[in-house]
């Protein structure tokens, strides 16, 4: 069972994620107009935190994610008019084949090894014109996680990250911060990076 897995049941309880998530959801509104005809990814959905409320906004919402527990506490929360399509693979291993809108994405960036494959993909899988949104930690000391497992970075440097994503082809690629994670011993920055294909 992975980490993911043994952590889904849990996931929603307490406010610091949900909050986060409410924090995303209304960065990424200020960022792009959301409509009825559009379809969204949520990469690393999760329990579907994030996506739940872009869902709200536009056509579609197809959440992926490589944890088989996250995606059936998903599949509970799931109704017929406000529904995530879940997608449970490793979409760097194994592409989508469809393209979409945006992609949008919260907290899941520092779990991914490979950055320049990710973006590389992604890129495929984008319309002209589409966009990303994606949230996550700025450059930290390691101390986030009580447990670094699976953990690929401690968070990320603004100019290096943004180097890699317009290598990967996207353009008018900007970072901002948009939240602080305030735990016991520290606090911790959230950004969005946007991007345009």
């Amino acid at each position: 069972m992975s980490h993911f897995d043994k952590r889904a049941e849990g996931w929603d309880k307490g406010d610091v994620r949900v909050n986060g998530a409410s924090v995303i959801a209304d960065a990424i509104e200020k960022e792009f107009e959301l409509n009825k005809d559009m379809t969204i990814i949520d990469f690393g959905v999760g329990t579907g935190l994030l996506g739940f409320q872009i869902a709200q906004k536009v056509k579609k919402v197809y959440g992926v994610d490589t944890s088989t527990q996250m995606l059936a506490k998903l599949e509970e929360k799931n109704t017929p008019s406000l529904n995530i399509q879940a997608i449970n693979q490793d979409i760097i291993k194994e592409p989508l084949s469809g393209r979409y809108d945006g992609l949008v994405s919260s907290m899941t960036l520092h779990h991914i090894e490979d950055l320049e494959a990710f973006f590389s993909t992604i890129y495929k899988n984008l319309k002209e014109d589409g966009f990303i949104a994606i949230a996550d930690l700025e450059k930290e000391d390691g101390t986030f996680h009580s447990d670094n497992a699976g953990v690929f970075h401690f968070g990320f440097e603004e100019e290096t990250l943004i180097k890699v994503v317009q290598k990967c082809g996207f353009k008018e690629v900007v970072i901002k911060n948009i939240n602080t994670i305030k735990k016991p011993h520290k606090e911790f920055g959230v950004f969005l990076l946007l991007g345009r294909v």
